[in-house]
C-alpha cells in the first residue's frame, strides 16, 4: 500500500499573535466563518419553507381539482345507476303478473340494492373500527428507536 506525504498547505501552521483566534486561509476568524455558516444556514432553512409552501400550494389546488372532478363524476354516475335501476324495476315488471307488476319489482328492486348497500357499509365500518386504524408500524419503530436510546444512556 503506498503512502502520500500530507499535504503541507493543509498542515502549517499559522502564525498569529498571543491571545488571538486562529484564521483560516483566507483571513475570515473562526467567529465570523460561524456568522456565516449560521446566516446561510438560515438563509437555506427560509428558502426550503419557501419551496415547501410553494409546493403545498401547487397540491393543494391539485386536491381541490381533483375533488372537484370527483364530485361532478359521482354526480353523474348516481344519475346513471338511478337510471340503470329504473330500467331494472321495467325489465322486472315484464316478467311479473301484471296486477302486482307495479308495486312488485320496485320493492324486489329496491330490497336487492338495499341489501348490497347494507354489506357494503357493514364491510367499510368493519374497516375503520379503531383497532385497525392504528399505527402499528409507526408504534414498534418508536417502540425500537426508545429501546435503543435506553441502551445508549446505559
Amino acid at each position: 500500500m503506498e503512502t502520500t506525504a500530507p499535504d503541507p498547505r493543509f498542515t502549517a501552521e499559522i502564525p498569529r499573535r498571543a491571545g488571538e483566534s486562529p484564521r483560516p486561509r483566507d483571513g475570515r476568524t473562526l467567529a465570523g466563518l460561524f456568522a456565516d455558516l449560521w446566516r446561510e444556514t438560515t438563509t437555506l432553512v427560509h428558502e426550503e419553507a419557501e419551496l415547501a409552501k410553494a409546493d403545498m400550494s401547487d397540491k393543494v389546488n391539485q386536491v381541490v381539482t381533483g375533488t372537484g372532478s370527483i364530485a361532478a363524476g359521482g354526480g353523474v354516475l348516481f344519475g346513471g345507476f338511478i337510471v340503470l335501476l329504473l330500467a331494472a324495476v321495467n325489465g322486472l315488471a315484464m316478467v311479473l303478473p301484471t296486477e302486482y307488476a307495479p308495486w312488485l319489482a320496485p320493492l324486489i328492486v329496491g330490497a336487492v340494492v338495499m341489501i348490497i348497500g347494507w354489506a357494503l357499509v357493514a364491510a367499510g365500518r368493519r374497516e375503520l373500527k379503531a383497532r385497525n386504524l392504528r399505527p402499528i408500524r409507526s408504534m414498534e419503530s418508536l417502540r425500537r428507536d426508545g429501546r435503543l436510546v435506553k441502551e445508549h444512556l446505559q
